[in-house]
């Protein structure tokens, strides 16, 4: 396909398979984002059941700015996926000594990927019980979030780690992707990610 535009600046990186494990999973409470650790997730087409962040659709909010706040759009956040090794980054550079997952909303604790937050939308996690998952995109950095870093860490100055966590957290936040396949997700469970193929378009 690309010998019809031999001319165009077009990089394409092959798929690639990776191996991973559940290191943890958390749910949060209707009422809340922050979650709590869990044994097991059931997963429907709209997410976890009963979860803040369930539902076919959600309303929009700061992240697209080119819509109303509050219009009715697609729910590609249903879940939040996270990395140890990045969140002790974040934490160093905010000056402290730890980020729980759990603090910031996160569903999954995943471990075996490097540079998480990197994996590309449209990835696909097979969890060996049946379970797809697709990534949808990197997770933004809030103040949100911040917030509840500051507050469960300590922090003196809370309105301060709100402000810092944004900056410190850019590239290190982890994941959003939606449910692809229902079923249920365990901890410890095995997981097979498939990098697809990438087309860095610089026309």
């Amino acid at each position: 396909m690309l010998d019809l535009f031999p001319e165009a600046p077009v990089e394409i990186i092959p798929a690639r398979k990776l191996a991973a494990k559940v290191a943890a999973l958390y749910a949060a409470p209707s009422d809340h984002f922050q979650t709590r650790p869990v044994e097991a997730l059931q997963l429907g087409f709209e997410g976890i059941d009963g979860d803040f962040h369930a539902g076919a659709t959600r309303r929009s909010g700061g992240r697209e700015p080119w819509y109303p706040r509050g219009t009715e759009i697609r729910n590609e956040r249903q879940l939040s996926i996270v990395a140890a090794d990045e969140l002790a980054i974040i934490a160093g550079r905010m000056g402290i000594a730890e980020i729980k997952p759990e603090w910031i909303g996160a569903n999954l604790l995943m471990e075996g990927v490097r540079h998480l937050s990197i994996l590309p939308s449209g990835t696909l996690l097979f969890f060996k019980g049946g379970v797809t998952i697709k990534i949808e995109a990197q997770n933004a950095p809030c103040r949100l979030s911040g917030r509840s870093i500051a507050e469960n860490a300590g922090m003196a100055d809370r309105e301060a780690g709100a402000l810092a966590f944004p900056k410190a957290a850019k590239r290190l936040r982890g994941l959003v992707a939606w449910v692809e396949k229902p079923g249920c997700i365990t901890t410890g469970e095995e997981i097979s990610v498939r990098v697809p193929e990438q087309w860095i378009y610089r026309a």
